[in-house]
């Protein structure tokens, strides 16, 4: 029966962070707003972070410009020592349709640790297959990009750009700019049927 309080235990911290991190992004993004309302607050905020990633890596507009489409997330989370996750929200947009999807996102961590953490999340696709099986069959990112990966696009090299999947390049933003290796492991991403 003792090894029951062990099991549990984590479990509870890490519903307590991830509730602990939806009231967060309650806030930014405002569950007592209406659906326009979210969706125009998703798009400032993925705005903000495009600029930011400009700022940080120029070249990645060139990448996006042409690119089938990319997608933009912003995450918060929290970890209390060994369990820990966040939420996040974003969108895909398709270059030629000019159609975008609204989409959510959600991290569990595992390990030691005490803290919060956020950060913004840049996908780039390579082919229009891979953008379509991201929105319509989810996504996991079940690893973590030990170095940061090239894209060869006529003789350019994109550093910062990191391949974490056959066809999908990432940029990951923090405080400080932009990250060397990408960290958000066991984050999986579907689509928002409230604002779709």
């Amino acid at each position: 029966m003792k090894i029951l309080p062990k099991i549990f235990f984590p479990l509870f911290l890490m519903c307590i962070s991830i509730g602990f991190a939806n009231a967060q992004l309650s806030s930014v993004f405002g569950s007592n707003q209406t659906k326009e309302q979210q969706r125009e607050a998703i798009l400032k905020e993925n705005a903000a972070i495009l600029k930011k990633l400009y700022i940080n890596e120029p070249r990645a507009r060139l990448l996006i410009e042409k690119s089938p489409g990319y997608a933009v997330f912003s995450d918060f989370g929290m970890k209390i020592f060994v369990a820990g996750g966040g939420t996040g929200k974003g969108a895909v947009y398709q270059a030629n349709s000019r159609k975008i999807t609204y989409m959510d996102m959600l991290e569990l961590q595992a390990g030691l640790g005490l803290g919060i953490t956020s950060f913004q999340m840049v996908y780039v696709f390579l082919n229009r297959e891979t953008m379509d099986d991201f929105i319509n069959s989810g996504w996991t990112f079940g690893g973590q990009a030990a170095a940061a990966a090239k894209y060869e696009n006529q003789g350019d090299s994109y550093q910062g750009a990191q391949l974490v999947a056959p066809n999908i390049l990432a940029y990951q933003l923090i405080d400080s700019g932009l990250a060397v290796d990408i960290t958000a492991k066991g984050t999986k991403y579907y689509k928002n049927n409230d604002l779709n």
